[in-house]
């Protein structure tokens, strides 16, 4: 039995429903935190993801299997405009401004072309930061799996429980991917996440009570109207660059995982414009900004499953789960450790994607530039550095990216000013 299913094909229902269920369980522990920490309702920032994906698909034509999810580039400027005081309805206005700034960049794109994105973003500092996007979450996966840190302590179970938890789930998906055979082998991320619950509940540290007490129907809370105050928009418009590069880092990857060259066909452009319109929905009705969600690129590169119907399915779980409380609180139930587990796979998918990139674009680690850009590009992501301008705090692969930019733009001038030597040439 072949098990690859391409962008454009359409699985069966009986095999769509677990693909896609798979999808939504590796977004939806991310997708929920930011609203938990800006204090959203999750089940709105559910419902607008689902219907912002399914936009998006719809704008690039079916033909990127990408899901939106919420984007943590947003928690500390969206948190310095709390603290201030000025409201979330501010931040609400901001959001609008900042899909705005997608659309128009999709213009410019679209008039411009993408080959300045190659002098910003040579395949050195591309797969660098890549890389970087995958690197710097390994220590939030560690700290889930209780390898690390001591989350563990507020979960209500001991650090032996949640390790035996997160390695099971692990050991289950890894061994599925290898030992099982037919529809199984491009499911195993669900199977190791329902093998980690069902063994949690086993041990008894699955909260029940939440499920049983948890309405059938809940519906999303939409907040006030948005309020563009300059404010709020000065403090939350700097994350428009770290998006932006996260945004095209991750249709490269999508690009590598699917063998297609997607920033030509649809295009970063169409790309852009569907991030963007589904962002000025979200702030339109009060969810969390969103971006493309490197979880569900994981579950591609590892399932080889890529179909956008999978995806489009995923959307509309999202939505369902939205509405049905029953559903939300049961996967609410999901204990953290089991998603770490199962994130160590996906997180280490991402990063070696960046690598793979090196390896496909064949860069030439002769040449010093090449070597100075990956270098200080990966050093500089995974180092826990940050640098703080105004209310954002660059770090991790926002930071990496702007100092990949500096440089390459650095190398750029070099060369056309013959300050350079044959390096550069």
């Amino acid at each position: 039995m072949n098990n690859f299913i391409d962008v454009s094909e359409r699985p069966a229902l009986g095999r769509m429903l677990p693909l896609s269920l798979q999808h939504l369980f590796a977004m939806f522990g991310s997708t929920v935190l930011v609203p938990f920490l800006l204090k959203v309702d999750p089940s709105t920032a559910l419902f607008m993801n689902g219907i912002g994906t399914l936009l998006y698909l719809l704008i690039c034509k079916g033909k990127i299997p990408a899901y939106l999810g919420s984007s943590f580039a947003f928690i500390a400027p969206v948190s310095a405009v709390l603290a201030s005081g000025l409201g979330y309805g501010a931040a609400k206005g901001a959001f609008i401004v900042f899909g705005a700034s997608f659309v128009i960049l999709s213009i410019l794109v679209r008039y411009i072309g993408v080959k300045w994105i190659d002098v910003l973003f040579p395949p050195a500092a591309m797969g660098a930061i890549i890389a970087v996007i995958g690197l710097e979450l390994a220590p939030v996966a560690m700290d889930m799996a209780a390898i690390t840190g001591h989350s563990w302590e507020n979960l209500g179970m001991t650090q032996a429980q949640a390790l035996t938890l997160s390695m099971f789930s692990l050991i289950v998906t890894l061994l599925g991917t290898v030992v099982f055979r037919g529809f199984m082998v491009v499911i195993p991320v669900l199977i190791g996440v329902i093998a980690g619950y069902i063994l949690a509940a086993f041990m008894g540290v699955v909260d029940v009570n939440s499920i049983a007490t948890a309405p059938w129907i809940a519906l999303p809370t939409f907040y006030e109207m948005p309020v563009f105050n300059i404010n709020a928009i000065a403090m939350i418009m700097p994350a428009l660059f770290v998006v932006f590069a996260e945004h095209v880092g991750h249709l490269v990857v999508t690009s590598n995982i699917v063998g297609r060259d997607l920033m030509k066909d649809p295009g970063l452009q169409r790309s852009l414009l569907g991030d963007g319109l589904a962002n000025i929905l979200s702030g339109c009705f009060g969810a969390t900004p969103n971006t493309t969600y490197g979880e569900n690129i994981g579950v591609m590169a590892i399932t080889r499953v890529y179909s956008v119907y999978v995806i489009a399915g995923a959307a509309i779980l999202a939505i369902l789960v939205s509405f049905v409380g029953k559903i939300s609180a049961l996967i609410h139930a999901i204990p953290v450790p089991v998603m770490g587990g199962v994130s160590i796979l996906l997180f280490g998918i991402i990063a070696s994607s960046g690598l793979r990139m090196l390896v496909e674009r064949k860069v030439d680690y002769t040449k010093s530039t090449n070597l100075m850009l990956t270098a200080v590009t990966l050093i500089v992501g995974v180092s826990g550095a940050s640098v703080t301008l105004g209310p954002v705090t660059l770090r991790g692969m926002g930071l990496a990216t702007v100092v990949a930019m500096v440089i390459s733009l650095v190398f750029v001038i070099l060369k056309k000013t013959g300050i350079g030597n044959s390096e550069l040439r």
